[in-house]
């Protein structure tokens, strides 16, 4: 049997914009990477995906809102438990994003900061505590 594989896809305004952010963030360069589609590998079975709006627009057709309807509206959240959480999440801002709350404990049992990207999605950077 074969083992599933996931991949999250974010929509963006930006391609290249979104692609060099999450490069910067995550610390990884894209392992695909054509108009369209850039995917970065998180882990085995795992990867996250992003896809410019106007693409996926097309695939939808009229059968939904157009993406760039819901721009800057926070719709996800990727949630990404690491230890150098500090560090990261001043990369990222650095990198372009907003920040929504700082890096505090809180009361699920982890540290976390959130952050917003170009199109206003959500990024938890948190640790155990």
């Amino acid at each position: 049997m074969t083992q599933a594989q996931y991949e999250i896809i974010l929509y963006v305004a930006d391609q290249q914009k979104s692609k060099n952010f999450y490069a910067a963030i995550l610390g990884k360069q894209a392992t695909l990477d054509v108009a369209g589609m850039t995917e970065f590998i998180l882990r085995d079975g795992l990867k996250l995906g992003l896809m410019p709006e106007n693409g996926i627009a097309k695939i939808l057709q009229d059968k939904t809102p157009h993406p760039n309807s819901g721009n800057g509206i926070p719709r996800c959240e990727l949630y990404i438990l690491l230890e150098n959480i500090e560090e990261v999440f001043n990369k990222a801002i650095q990198a372009g994003a907003t920040e929504i709350s700082p890096i505090q404990d809180r009361d699920w049992g982890d540290s976390v900061g959130y952050l917003a990207d170009f199109d206003g999605h959500i990024i938890a950077f948190a640790k155990r505590i």
